[in-house]
């Protein structure tokens, strides 16, 4: 396994420590091994984002109290839940909510009674328990199916009823393990506006796992970026994602990201040649590390290849062989073979009229208003 990235932290943005969610942890499990810390504020929604394997669900196994951990402990409110060495709080005691893909509902009960089972759980009587869950299911959109059983609602409506049996538990914090992933549409919306709706008046820490951008930029006002067990970006969700560290995170966020050395304050030039130029200085050092990131929809395609003149006039100027063409949703992704790692949309009718087809030249340009640099670590 390659190393990870050396972590990129805003440490401002992050809240105080002793407040809300702070988990510092390190598990070991086979060969897998993860190092991590997390810091949620009380009324906060962190995004937690990587590709399969990094480590995610561990994370908020080890939160939630199911993976024990080998060092560092888990506070929520300052209330220590946990930790190497630690008395360990029972799962029961914790008042973590963990809502995952599968509503995970007792199939024998109603969808009154499952939402029911945390007040009675937590010794509340059954009239006061069947009130709350009542109050849960008419706000999140399922008053009239207190009755219903869960092989009787559509997966759409077991989430709901998922999220209110979680919610009315009355939890200290909220631990999401990508609960829209096997909902359709329309459904995954409902649910993201329902979270999005009660986020706020809960005001206790939530942290999303998820593998859709769509999640982070509706829900969450930080964005943690997850590899091979080790944090190695957080910060706001523009940067984190506007701007992205890792190739996995820029094909998340649907953007180009290109790295290199740096020209100038405003210029980079990539080991395959492309150079790089934006409207802006971007505070970069001559020489050093940087990097590139634009939207495959901004570059402007035509036919043959572009003039080679030499100096800055080659900035944001390149040509290519197509290599791969792919459909895209309106159009096609073009990618050459003198820059595999650069993908360029254009729309089905600019396809259509350049007569796109592989080992055909093209030529292409950005404008550099549509190019964004930032200095690597």
């Amino acid at each position: 396994m390659s190393a990870a990235p050396e972590r990129r932290t805003d440490a401002s943005d992050r809240p105080a420590a002793g407040t809300g969610l702070v988990a510092e942890l390190e598990v070991e499990r086979g060969g897998f091994r993860l190092d991590a810390a997390v810091a949620v504020g009380p009324d906060e929604v962190l995004a937690v984002l990587g590709p399969n394997g990094s480590g995610k669900s561990t994370l908020l196994g080890a939160i939630a109290g199911h993976v024990p951990l080998d060092r560092g402990e888990v506070r929520i409110g300052g209330r220590l839940l946990g930790g190497a060495g630690a008395r360990e709080v029972p799962l029961a005691a914790r008042r973590v909510g963990l809502l995952g893909q599968q509503a995970l509902l007792f199939p024998h009960l109603s969808a009154l009674e499952n939402v029911a089972f945390g007040p009675r759980a937590q010794g509340a009587g059954r009239r006061e328990s069947r009130a709350e869950a009542a109050a849960w299911l008419e706000r999140v959109g399922l008053a009239g199916f207190e009755r219903r059983r869960p092989a009787e609602l559509s997966g759409g409506q077991q989430q709901r009823v998922a999220l209110a049996r979680t919610l009315a538990a009355k939890p200290a914090a909220l631990l999401l393990d990508e609960p829209f992933a096997a909902l359709d549409v329309e459904a995954a919306a409902g649910m993201r506006r329902l979270v999005r709706e009660h986020r706020a008046a809960l005001g206790i820490p939530m942290l999303l796992v998820t593998h859709d951008p769509l999640d982070a930029l509706v829900l969450a006002g930080r964005a943690a970026i997850l590899q091979a067990g080790r944090l190695v970006d957080e910060g706001p969700i523009a940067r984190v994602l506007g701007h992205p560290r890792t190739p996995f995170i820029a094909a998340l966020a649907g953007v180009d990201l290109v790295e290199g050395v740096a020209l100038d304050a405003a210029t980079v030039r990539a080991s395959d040649g492309l150079v790089l130029r934006a409207a802006e200085p971007a505070g970069l050092v001559p020489g050093a590390r940087a990097s590139a990131v634009f939207a495959p929809g901004a570059v402007h395609v035509a036919p043959g290849a572009a003039a080679a003149t030499g100096g800055d006039a080659e900035a944001n100027h390149w040509s290519g062989t197509v290599a791969s063409l792919e459909p895209t949703g309106g159009g096609v992704r073009i990618v050459t073979a003198e820059h595999p790692g650069v993908a360029v949309d254009v729309p089905t009718a600019a396809a259509v009229a350049l007569d796109l087809e592989a080992g055909a030249a093209l030529a292409f340009r950005i404008e550099a208003a549509d190019v964004s640099l930032r200095p690597l670590d």
